[in-house]
């Protein structure tokens, strides 16, 4: 039987492009829609189509799914720095959640039946208990967990009218690139720390900076559950296949390890791949940070029957090390 279509908003961008490739290995006939503000051109597989479009544009999204016959819809397009969100709060819940609202209404008027969002472990907040399981309290603590909050409830109050069916990926830390070198993280000014520190391991950066050593945790830096976007690309395959068989039924999963790793673990992995230390400079904490996040995967592996296949630190900083070297300055 022939696939439908699948559109991906943000598909050229670190995450969503990774998905594109998961879906194009796998015979997904998708459409890619970014407005390219992190995205990059050649990171869109030869053969699938890229419309330049803002997502938040809701009548150039309406002609986009008149144009093209769309059954599902993968979100990725929208902002994800949460030290940004704190001093712009405004172009973050614009970029976001009133994005993602023109999206939603988009969607509607051309009979989309299901979108798959891609959320945050910020939305869960500062927790005082780990690992955090999909019942756990949400209180973010900062707008970029409450812009995706925010979203999440409107597909949920949607989907309850019947308009279609959703489902909500929770990411919590993503790291690595494609082990065959096809994409991997390339945005302009990175925060994210294994890729800040990929770059000064290979020479673009001095130095990489620590936020926080005074945090509630063993060697008092973040702790987070780090995941290898290509098994986060393989996780959103699985939930798209299940959002399409069973359209009454919406869901929302967590995406981890279920293992924490400080920042001080990871940067020590990371010389020992490296096989050379990366300078650390310690400073003060940043705004937004809360001190551990770590999943509970439990419901994503009994609903979509995920089976992590890079669930390793070294495997993960090899891959975004490999990605880096040959990442141009």
């Amino acid at each position: 039987m022939t696939k439908p279509t699948i559109l991906v908003t943000g598909g050229a961008g670190y995450i969503g492009s990774h998905a594109v490739l998961a879906l194009h290995d796998a015979g997904w006939p998708v459409v890619v829609a970014d407005n390219l503000s992190n995205g990059r051109r050649e990171a869109v597989p030869e053969g699938v189509p890229l419309i330049e479009v803002d997502v938040g544009d809701a009548p150039a999204m309406e002609r986009l799914l008149a144009d093209h016959p769309i059954t599902a819809i993968m979100h990725f397009a929208g902002s994800i720095v949460v030290p940004e969100s704190v001093t712009d709060p405004h172009y973050y819940y614009r970029n976001n959640t009133v994005a993602s609202h023109a999206l939603m209404g988009a969607a509607m008027k051309a009979g989309v039946r299901h979108i798959l969002f891609s959320s945050t472990a910020a939305a869960y907040g500062a927790p005082e208990k780990v690992p955090l399981d999909e019942d756990s309290a949400t209180r973010p603590i900062n707008p970029y967990g409450w812009s995706k909050l925010m979203t999440e409830q409107m597909l949920r109050d949607v989907a309850a009218t019947g308009a279609f069916n959703y489902g909500v990926l929770r990411y919590f830390n993503v790291a690595g690139a494609d082990p065959e070198g096809r994409s991997g993280q390339a945005s302009k000014g990175a925060t994210h720390l294994l890729k800040v520190a990929c770059e000064a391991a290979v020479g673009k950066r001095t130095h990489v900076d620590v936020f926080g050593t005074d945090y509630p945790t063993p060697d008092g830096t973040c702790i987070r559950d780090y995941i290898h976007v290509s098994d986060l690309a393989s996780a959103h395959v699985l939930a798209l296949e299940a959002l399409i068989a069973n359209p009454s039924e919406s869901f929302t999963l967590n995406c981890g390890y279920g293992q924490g790793t400080s920042v001080l673990e990871m940067l020590d992995a990371l010389d020992a791949v490296n096989g050379t230390p990366v300078k650390r400079v310690l400073g003060e904490r940043r705004a937004g940070d809360p001190p551990q996040l770590v999943a509970s995967n439990r419901r994503l592996v009994e609903r979509l029957g995920w089976q992590p296949r890079f669930a390793d630190t070294a495997t993960i900083i090899r891959s975004a090390l490999e990605w880096e070297r040959r990442l141009p300055s």
